[in-house]
């Protein structure tokens, strides 16, 4: 199996360690900021006490001035410390989201192709939720840093006024954390079993919005929100159960701090009945008593905290780890020299032969059009290389010899699906490098008929786009899809299914047109139609019919409506 990046995590946990390492420098900054805030609460008690017994006990006017004093810039190293650990650590929670984000991207869009079974809204589930959720890692060691600080300083505190109130919040706060840490392990299965949820649904309404015109055209708009309400009880089901662990885990955590804090609060006062400890002692235990609950919630937080995060590391590692699918080869695969393909089998293709020679337009009708989607994958390099037989060539090069990228410069697959982006409708027809030789605008405005689409709006070109390009119809779609591709004026075109939305009379200027700009004045290029359109089977040089896996027949247009059975019933209309 081909291997994915090298740079791959093994793991959730060996992502989380990575950012770590990537972010330390941050992270001991926040880490400092937030103990030094943590540090200064646990001292506010100790300072009260200070000046009850000093200052308020001994009717020191001095002495409560220079109390109230210190007290004031208590407070100020305490708020300045919290903001400045907290605005680090959110940064490079930011920096490392944002990072995760990038990984995915690139994996997904890598030009080996990314083997993985999730849909694309799980992915946009993944990539946003679950990269923002893994990126926070990064913050709880900051606050826990912080809890344990004030833990300890409490003690420490708490062991110089009195031994036994010491050593019961040293084996009290162990004792809960220890806990809520076997019940960390049921909470990150919930929390995993709720995302994937949550990303199924997402990709389902995903799905849902996209073809909801398709719906609306086949009346299948109850049957499809069956499907989501299904889908959506699946995931509220688990974001309830999810929801019951983490209020289980939050109440054990409560309890276990409010009856330490009773604990502790109730020997203290009795110790300053019998004279063991002053009165300002007695605020400082029950001051430090109310704290610490805080610092004992935020440690439960941060392992409930771990759990949720852990499950979200887990999936952008699944991601980061889906195997490659093709190799990169090492040759270039020439431009202008068409493309080859010999004993092809994929799916249901078997064994397939098809030579589309320099200057050549040529029109493939599949009689089933699962075989036109499997030769489709092939040319786009969709296709998996371990289910593949054969050889696909550029020129005289196999595709799996020559880097993806020159493959991708000298050929160009526009799949039926059109894909149309946001922003104006000049940045949609431009999105690639210009072609040297490529044919002008207007003639290729012209020769699609997507002329009609810059004339409908008043901004023309600067027509802004929504996402998908959902404000245009599905002919205008095509047709604006059909211009891009054109212009940027392939060795070798492949098309697929690209006028099934627009007219009979459109289609035919756009078959036209096609075959002038692709093939009037330029002898390098080759132009392969996948399609059972008659208006483009009609302006290729020669169509090639694809029956039982294999090539059954090969001639004009015009001769094989005449000869052939089998095609005239699939093409004619």
């Amino acid at each position: 199996m081909t291997a994915g990046p090298v740079s791959a995590p093994a793991s959730g946990g060996a992502l989380i360690a990575r950012a770590y390492r990537r972010e330390w420098r941050r992270v001991v900054a926040g880490v400092a900021g937030l103990s030094l805030h943590q540090l200064c609460e646990a001292m506010v008690p100790v300072a009260i006490g200070l000046i009850i017994d000093q200052a308020v006990v001994a009717r020191d006017v001095s002495a409560l001035g220079i109390g109230v004093a210190g007290m004031v810039a208590l407070f100020t190293v305490l708020m300045l410390a919290y903001r400045t650990g907290a605005r680090v650590l959110f940064y490079a929670v930011q920096r490392e989201s944002h990072r995760l984000r990038v990984l995915i991207a690139e994996h997904v869009l890598h030009g080996r192709g990314a083997r993985m079974s999730l849909r694309s809204g799980e992915l946009l589930s993944v990539a946003s939720t679950d990269a923002d959720l893994t990126g926070m890692t990064l913050r709880l060691s900051g606050f826990g840093a912080g809890g344990l600080v004030a833990i300890a300083t409490s003690a420490v505190v708490l062991l110089r006024i009195d031994v036994v109130l010491g050593v019961g919040v040293l084996v009290g706060v162990p004792a809960i954390v220890v806990l809520l840490q076997v019940l960390a392990p049921w909470m990150t299965r919930r929390s995993a079993e709720q995302q994937a949820a949550i990303g199924r649904t997402t990709a389902m309404a995903t799905d849902l919005v996209r073809g909801v015109r398709v719906l609306h055209g086949i009346g299948a708009e109850r049957q499809a929100l069956r499907r989501y309400e299904q889908s959506s009880q699946e995931a509220l089901g688990a974001a309830l159960w999810a929801a019951r662990w983490r209020g289980l885990l939050l109440g054990v955590s409560e309890t276990a701090s409010g009856l330490f804090l009773a604990a502790v609060a109730g020997t203290a006062g009795w110790f300053a009945l019998d004279g063991r400890i002053s009165v300002g002692e007695l605020v400082t235990v029950i001051g430090l008593a109310q704290f610490v609950s805080e610092p004992v919630r935020m440690l439960g937080g941060v392992a409930e905290d771990i759990a949720t995060f852990r499950a979200s590391a887990d999936r952008v590692a699944g991601v980061l780890r889906s195997p490659l699918v093709a190799d990169d080869g090492t040759r270039v695969a020439p431009s202008g020299q068409g493309v080859t393909v010999e004993s092809l089998s994929y799916r249901s293709l078997a064994g397939v032969d098809l030579t589309v020679r320099p200057g050549e337009m040529v029109g493939v009708v599949a009689l089933d059009p699962h075989e036109g989607d499997a030769l489709v994958d092939v040319l786009a390099g969709r296709a998996d290389p371990r289910e593949c037989g054969g050889v696909v060539r550029v020129g005289d090069v196999p595709v799996t010899s020559a880097s993806r990228d020159s493959v991708r410069a000298a050929v160009l697959v526009e799949p039926h699906d059109v894909a149309l982006f946001e922003g104006t409708l000049d940045d949609n027809l431009h999105l690639g490098p210009a072609a040297v030789d490529a044919p002008s605008l207007d003639a290729v405005l012209a020769a699609t008929s997507a002329d009609d689409v810059v004339a409908s709006h008043p901004a023309g070109l600067e027509r802004a786009l929504s996402e998908r390009g959902s404000d245009l119809s599905g002919g205008q779609r095509q047709r604006v899809a059909l211009a891009r591709a054109l212009l940027a004026d392939p060795g070798v075109l492949v098309l697929h299914d690209p006028t099934t939305a627009v007219d009979a009379v459109t289609e035919a200027n756009v078959a036209g047109g096609l075959a002038r700009v692709r093939h009037a004045d330029q002898d390098a290029r080759s132009t392969v139609v996948v399609t059972a359109s008659p208006a483009l089977l009609a302006a290729a040089d020669r169509v090639v019919v694809i029956d039982g896996g294999a090539v059954a027949a090969e001639g004009a247009h015009d001769e094989l409506l005449a000869e052939h059975v089998s095609y005239r019933a699939r093409v004619a209309r």
